[in-house]
């Protein structure tokens, strides 16, 4: 399926923001949302230059939305979308054909044909890239929150045509964490773990989420699992230790402070260490 983003829309369409966000109030056009990015297809396109070209003959785009209601309750249908739709108009008036029926939702008739050649032609088609050039369009895209859809399916595009390749599948996981997409994070950290159960980065940061999800049990394996493989991950310690003060597992909590403040004891999180160690001797003293 052809996807756009908004600004595509716009440039393809000739339309103002004022005015997509109008249509899209009435209903006239439905985007779809996917890991909270909005996106529109082909359809919507045709839908959208249809809106356009009424509104151009001056037809209210409050009267189409009431003329398309009329139409889905005669049609019984839940939804009438204009691309099935030939539109007639005298630029007061509409008639609607669907089908080969001619339905007169609101009276009058003048053929406003139109056809969808021609915004075909208009569409800018994404040129094949290679996975590595996805893969670097990715890293280009991902630094600047507002480009970060475009990382997401750039990155996407590179698990398509290498799924076998692990760190696409790492970094689209954490741009679904920073998007908030916690659940989608943690599948694309276990299809990296698929393929590399030995990748301490991707336990990592898919016991740091199962933690932030209040899978603590989950979460405490993951990063055993990740110091299994890499004993001097600091970061992996200090998020373990967290973990098993929730769990109640206190000298192991104690153990992994410890440890972290051997490995990384200038940060700024090292003072956290130190508190947390010296709260559990009061509290044992």
């Amino acid at each position: 399926m052809e996807r756009f983003t908004r600004r595509e829309v716009l440039r393809i369409l000739g339309l103002t923001e004022k005015q997509l966000s109008y249509w899209q109030r009435l209903r006239l056009v439905h985007p779809r949302k996917r890991w909270g990015q909005e996106f529109y297809t082909f359809s919507d396109l045709i839908s959208l230059r249809t809106v356009k070209q009424l509104t151009a003959a001056r037809v209210p785009a409050r009267r189409l939305r009431r003329a398309v209601e009329v139409l889905q309750r005669q049609l019984g249908e839940t939804e009438a979308p204009l691309t099935r739709l030939r539109i007639l108009s005298n630029g007061r008036e509409i008639v609607v054909e669907h089908g080969g029926a001619r339905l007169e939702p609101l009276s009058g008739q003048l053929l406003f044909n139109f056809d969808t050649s021609e915004l075909a032609q208009k569409v800018r088609v994404m040129p094949e890239r290679t996975p590595e050039e996805w893969f670097a369009l990715a890293l280009e895209s991902e630094a600047d929150p507002a480009s970060q859809p475009r990382a997401i399916e750039a990155y996407q595009k590179v698990v398509e045509k290498r799924p076998q390749w692990v760190e696409p599948h790492i970094n689209l996981g954490t741009l679904f964490y920073e998007q908030g997409d916690r659940e989608e994070a943690v599948r694309c950290y276990r299809r990296a773990l698929a393929f590399d159960p030995e990748n301490a980065l991707a336990h990592f940061n898919l016991g740091s989420v199962l933690d932030e999800l209040r899978r603590p049990a989950e979460a405490r394996e993951e990063l055993r699992g990740a110091l299994r493989l890499n004993p001097d991950y600091a970061d992996a310690y200090y998020n373990l230790a967290l973990v098993c003060e929730r769990l109640g597992a206190l000298e192991e909590a104690r153990r992994c402070w410890r440890r972290y403040l051997q490995l990384d004891s200038s940060s700024p999180w090292a003072d956290i260490a130190r508190q947390r160690l010296a709260a559990d001797f009061r509290g044992r003293s």
